[in-house]
């Protein structure tokens, strides 16, 4: 992927829902662009726009006004289907709740993004799995179901299935949001290694400072706008925070 390459453009994007005789301005006028290769962190408190702003980047909902292309492609344009399949093919998606299937193994849940792809056969489907799942360091927890798993390997799981299609984007939901901070950083630190050795494009969304300290850039948000977009000079390796936490016994 050429350096330079932009795999989200986003011009003047408003979101208006009616609410009765209201209207609600949930974003209002939001434009920046994402490069191939960066790692952003978005953050705001509850009723900035950030769920509503997730959701369109996520192909899930469409902008009142406004223009979004993802990796080149102007998603207002789409129908349904193709939306669908834009999504499943561009997008891996990470969330706070991990959303995998109880009685499946971490192996099958992995593979599900790929059922949707028709040119790919169940032995290429296993070994594309395979490999997400050794990205994520969980080679010896194939069989495994969720129940089996920490939450911080059950998350790992959801990371390895996002990896699974060869998305542009990981588009993550406050991934980090339902795990200890020790586990959180294990998770920021994967995130950072997906990043700088495989140059994965990453979208973080995250209500946590300290979470988005461990990425490239920050775009605040603050009633439907965008508030501050700036650079983090002073990035923090996940891997060292680690290093300098206590020991303790637990996995």
């Amino acid at each position: 992927m050429s350096k330079g390459k932009k795999i989200l453009e986003i011009k003047d994007l408003k979101r208006d829902f009616i609410m009765g005789s209201e209207t609600v301005h949930a974003l209002r006028g939001i434009s920046f662009d994402v490069d191939a290769g960066e790692f952003v962190t978005i953050m705001g408190s509850s009723g900035s726009g950030k769920t509503t702003l997730l959701n369109i980047l996520g192909c899930l909902d469409k902008p009142s006004i406004g223009n979004y292309f993802l990796d080149g492609v102007d998603v207002k344009q789409l129908s349904r289907d193709e939306l669908a399949m834009l999504r499943n093919h561009k997008i891996g998606f990470v969330f706070q709740s991990y959303n995998l299937l109880p009685r499946t193994t971490a192996l099958e849940n992995v593979e599900l993004p790929l059922l949707y792809n028709k040119e790919i056969g169940s032995a290429e489907r296993r070994e594309r799995a395979v490999h997400a799942l050794e990205a994520v360091k969980l080679a010896d927890r194939f069989d495994h179901t969720p129940s089996q798993l920490s939450g911080g390997q059950q998350q790992r799981v959801a990371i390895a299935r996002a990896l699974v299609n060869e998305p542009v984007m990981i588009l993550a939901d406050e991934a980090t949001g339902n795990l200890d901070s020790r586990t959180s950083y294990e998770i920021m630190a994967l995130m950072q290694e997906l990043n700088t050795t495989q140059g994965k494009t990453i979208v973080f969304v995250t209500h946590e400072p300290d979470i988005a300290m461990f990425s490239s850039r920050t775009i605040q948000l603050r009633d439907g706008m965008v508030q501050k977009d700036s650079r983090n000079e002073n990035i923090r390796k996940a891997k060292e925070v680690l290093a300098g936490l206590p020991v303790t016994d637990d996995y």
